[in-house]
């Protein structure tokens, strides 16, 4: 997949001129689905929540750039349908849009779901990551960023990237998000991390990182 790891949507021109270049085509050209399933394990999750995501509600931009087609893909629906019936959903869209709230439950219903196994076979899908959206795809998220706890427990993700995630850094309703608390975070892997305020994305293409930003970032080397 190409991969676009966003802390909080398609915030400025930069990370959108990145979106359109994934994409390879225009934003109204594009077949989008959203994946709302990550903000019904966080503690401040709710059906409202989910609902300002899809209906571009919400200030983290991402269903409401104009696409050409927009879909609901609702991970915990789809074992009760079977893959003969959602994987060509998915085969058939250009983008998928993922949004934030816990990452280890969004991680649990991917490989639940049958999503995580289907990823690899999208060279040219993409997908665009909203905070737990984007960390879920790092090999782990960090025991600051642990909610709900998965059955095997641990904090361990799908691994897809080489390195981890801290989003919303500064962001004035986190008080915890401070860089001392990135650099303190980034201490305890074993991995390298980023840390992203709301202004920046990480752009993953071919395992070619590159980091899109109109705000301020940090990459941490264990």
């Amino acid at each position: 997949m190409k991969l676009l790891l966003t802390s909080a949507g398609i915030k400025n021109d930069s990370i959108r001129h990145a979106l359109v270049d994934l994409l390879g085509k225009p934003i109204v050209e594009a077949n989008a689905l959203c994946i709302p399933t990550a903000g019904y394990g966080h503690p401040m999750g709710s059906p409202g929540g989910a609902w300002r995501f899809i209906t571009g509600q919400a200030s983290t931009p991402m269903c409401e750039l104009g696409w050409k087609s927009l879909g609901v893909l609702e991970l915990t629906a789809l074992p009760s349908i079977g893959a003969d019936r959602w994987i060509p959903w998915v085969r058939e869209a250009d983008v998928l849009l993922v949004n934030g709230g816990d990452a280890l439950y969004l991680c649990h219903w991917m490989q639940r779901s049958g999503l995580a196994d289907l990823l690899p076979e999208l060279p040219e899908t993409v997908w665009v990551g909203l905070s737990a959206g984007s960390m879920v795809m790092a090999p782990r998220i960090g025991e600051d960023f642990v909610g709900w706890k998965p059955p095997t427990g641990g904090d361990r993700t799908l691994g897809l990237v080489d390195f981890a995630i801290f989003p919303h850094l500064d962001h004035p309703s986190l008080p915890e998000n401070t860089m001392a608390d990135a650099e303190r975070w980034a201490a305890g892997m074993d991995v390298p991390a980023y840390a992203i305020d709301d202004q920046t994305a990480i752009q993953v293409v071919d395992d070619v990182v590159e980091v899109v930003s109109e705000g301020h970032w940090k990459r941490f080397v264990p």
